[in-house]
């Protein structure tokens, strides 16, 4: 095999059981498989109290960051259903944008579930945890924000951001 041929680890989005991101997450790391589970925080009332809850960003998903000759290993965790794949081939995630977003939350960037979004004004972050990332930017109130997509699964985050840390595209 030569080093062209080499095979090299790469991040997958996982599909998941409804609600059992987190027991997936939990036995990854039992099993020493890098994983990626990107949580927010949010208040829930009910009728006798307040929760602050951690829910994932991305229902339904953990990304993973293994070989593909280990996914039988990855699949066989409770709660998996099937990597995301095209023509039935498992399709790996752009690093890059996902570990910009890793890094951002993990300064404590501001983010929330967003509808999917393909279409509006596209905009590239100049600096900060998330500088290169595109995405498409709205405003909700007084505040800035940049919806990143993650087209593979159809699924958007929107990330608070100041307006001037971010460029049109053309």
């Amino acid at each position: 095999m030569g080093l062209a041929e080499a095979p090299s680890a790469g991040w997958y989005a996982l599909y998941t059981c409804s609600r059992h991101e987190k027991q997936v997450a939990v036995q990854l790391q039992q099993r020493d498989i890098e994983f990626f589970l990107p949580v927010y925080t949010c208040v829930r009332r009910w009728k006798d109290r307040r929760v602050t809850l951690q829910l994932p960003l991305f229902p339904g998903y953990v990304f993973v960051h293994t070989l593909l000759q280990r996914r039988l290993e990855v699949l066989n965790v409770p709660g998996t259903v099937r990597f995301v794949a095209f023509n039935g081939r498992p399709v790996a995630l752009p690093e890059s944008d996902l570990l910009r977003l890793r890094s951002g939350l993990d300064q404590g960037l501001c983010a929330t579930p967003h509808p999917y979004m393909k279409i509006g004004r596209r905009v590239r972050v100049r600096c900060g945890p998330l500088a290169g990332l595109e995405g498409i930017f709205v405003r909700k109130k007084e505040h800035s924000r940049i919806v990143l997509s993650i087209d593979l699964i159809m699924r958007s985050v929107a990330v608070e951001v100041d307006a001037a840390d971010v460029e049109p595209l053309n």
